[in-house]
């Protein structure tokens, strides 16, 4: 049937290579969607759909057909989610399918007589998936500058890219600029018979225009399946649950960032120190904090949350706290700054930083403290968000290598020469995706149950003012060095079972980190220790102290206390083949001897792990 509505013709066209100077080879449509990965999604499109081939192609292909023309190689953003070549297009296709799935779940508009509902069905459908697949889609306009080949510029509203093209990023870029620039170009996606007959909804037709200018707080719930068919896409990239991203509240990782430095500024860190060092710096213009530690903080502030997809190194969560602008960058477009500290009273030090702008943390100005009376210089030359340390870099004169690096040019300024890696089909990774949609012949009522089970499995997150008691304990604890590795271990499991029992650590999942196999619970490792290490990174400094990692220094104080079963060999670990379509993956991990140290009630076993055959005996 799918290949009736995407007629295929593969094509050899190596689009990277076929030109110098890191020219890319523009793409027909069919080209472009012609890989496993995108059929699979294209095909979840027209089931969800429900319509019949014709309408399928005049409502649903051609205007994907359009967009994938317009937005070719293009990737969805630089740095963060779907940062590679074609990741437009894989965010845009991902996109409607969650979108299409999460207003299955709604019978629109809400509160109409149920024939309306009946009469509206297609074009609420339909207005939810264009809604969806131009949200991202003035980011080609606004935060990208391509060069044809022969030197012309080329812009969006020219229509698709008919000759050879590369594209560089723009420096300074507003990040909140695309959603209203999608207004400059959707025209050339949706065609004038679709907006004709979208307009004679009237109910439906003021949230779309809401939803097509990028102001999404004012779409009602058509804003709403937008915002959460995203977050469920970006979670996919990004390794995280988009299970519970599509039942989670309406709340952007853009809020959830500056919530957690609004937290950690006003509730835990010292400002302004007047004779040495201190967590941050209130400047006239800008609020200045030490990078690394505010980086393990806010990690673990939003781990602490149940926010799941949050990196576990630093270069990329800069990355991240830059794509969603809450820091502010430098000349070269990084997150870290280098700056002299200077008290003036004979204490001065250097440190990478993190600039905030003061309005983030203090929306009221007379709530901000003092204006730090010493000095804070900045040091020019190019950093990168690798740069960031956890001490001090100590004041010295600049070498004669450091100022020839500093008079390089930004690789920002130039276009880019080694473009990024273009998305590669994964079996088990479409499998997972796919896995997600579930099945495409529920009914909405059906579908409805689902996802209420999924929002009642997920912990609500509270508004900001509510949790921070609740934060700030939790804060406490984790600052909190236990006296011995047996107090470390014990912690280590109260964790767990906080965890659980409030359903921040998930199990069972395809992402989780305990399974339950053989009537009792196995920790995947070293990723649930690692896990714990981040909600705790004060674990850091006293695993220094023992010259060993701080993830293996949880894991042998956790292995000291004798709480799990030991293979037949007598080893600590055991290891679980991964049963399913496709599946070749292995998972190890500790099985515990008796289930209920973590579980109140032991859950059904997992069908999709099962015991490798030399580990089914247990020597007791």
């Amino acid at each position: 049937m799918l290949s009736r509505l995407w007629p295929s013709k593969r094509t050899q066209t190596d689009a990277t290579s076929s030109h110098p100077d890191g020219f890319i080879t523009p793409l027909r449509s069919q080209q472009l969607l012609d890989t496993p990965r995108r059929q699979q999604l294209l095909e979840n499109i027209w089931q969800r759909a429900s319509l019949s081939r014709q309408q399928f192609t005049e409502l649903y292909r051609h205007p994907l057909e359009r967009f994938a023309e317009l937005v070719q190689q293009f990737p969805a953003s630089e740095n963060h989610h779907h940062a590679h070549l074609g990741g437009m297009l894989d965010h845009g296709l991902e996109i409607v399918a969650y979108a299409l799935k999460i207003r299955q779940t709604f019978l629109l508009p809400i509160g109409a007589a149920p024939e309306s509902q009946s009469a509206q069905a297609e074009a609420w459908s339909a207005a939810a998936a264009y809604g969806a697949l131009i949200h991202d889609l003035g980011k080609i306009a606004v935060d990208l500058q391509v060069e044809l080949q022969g030197g012309k510029v080329w812009h969006p509203w020219h229509g698709h890219i008919t000759r050879p093209y590369r594209f560089r990023y723009v420096k300074g870029r507003d990040y909140q600029l695309h959603g209203a620039a999608s207004a400059l170009i959707y025209s050339q996606i949706l065609t004038p018979d679709i907006l004709d007959w979208l307009s004679g909804f009237p109910e439906l037709w003021k949230p779309l225009i809401f939803v097509l200018a990028g102001q999404y707080e004012h779409a009602g719930i058509l804003g709403e399946i937008v915002v959460r068919a995203d977050q469920a896409s970006v979670a996919q990239e990004l390794g995280g649950n988009p299970a519970r991203a599509l039942a989670a509240p309406k709340q952007s990782l853009q809020r959830q960032l500056a919530e957690g430095l609004r937290f950690l500024v006003r509730e835990k860190y010292k400002l302004n120190h007047p004779d040495g060092p201190a967590d941050g710096w209130l400047a006239q213009d800008a609020l200045w904090l030490v990078s690394k530690p505010t980086a393990d903080s806010l990690r673990a502030y939003l781990m602490s949350q149940g926010i799941e997809g949050v990196p576990s190194s630093n270069a990329p969560f800069f990355n991240m706290m830059q794509d969603q602008g809450v820091i502010q960058t430098n000349a070269q477009d990084k997150a870290i700054w280098k700056a002299t500290i200077d008290t003036g009273r004979g204490w001065r030090n250097t440190f990478t930083l993190l600039k905030l702008s003061p309005a983030l943390i203090w929306p009221d100005p007379n709530d901000r403290p003092d204006i730090y009376t010493g000095s804070v210089s900045i040091e020019e030359g190019a950093t990168t968000n690798d740069d960031a340390t956890a001490e001090p870099i100590l004041a010295s004169a600049p070498t004669a290598e450091t100022s020839s690096f500093e008079h390089q040019p930004s690789s920002g300024s130039s276009f880019i020469e080694q473009t990024p890696e273009a998305s590669k089909d994964r079996p088990e990774e479409i499998d997972d995706l796919l896995a997600l949609f579930g099945n495409i012949t529920m009914t909405s009522e059906e579908l409805a149950t689902s996802q209420t089970t999924v929002a009642d499995e997920t912990t609500a997150e509270q508004p900001f003012e509510h949790c921070e008691t609740k934060t700030e304990s939790r804060s406490e604890e984790s600052t909190a060095m236990p006296s011995s590795n047996q107090d470390l271990g014990l912690g280590f499991v109260e964790w767990l079972k906080l965890g659980i029992d409030s359903r921040r650590i998930i199990i069972n999942d395809t992402k989780a980190l305990i399974h339950t196999v053989s009537g009792t619970a196995m920790l995947v490792t070293p990723v649930i220790f690692k896990r714990y290490v981040q909600e705790h990174p004060s674990l850091e400094q006293l695993a220094k102290a023992q010259e060993i990692s701080a993830w293996q220094l949880v894991q042998r104080s956790f292995e000291k206390l004798k709480l799990h079963r030991k293979t037949k060999k007598k080893l600590n670990i055991w290891t679980f083949d991964v049963v399913g379509p496709r599946k070749s993956k292995q998972l190890r991990g500790y099985l515990l001897e008796d289930p209920k140290t973590i579980f109140n009630e032991t859950p059904f076993d997992n069908p999709s792990l099962r015991l490798k055959a030399e580990d089914s005996e247990v020597e007791q």
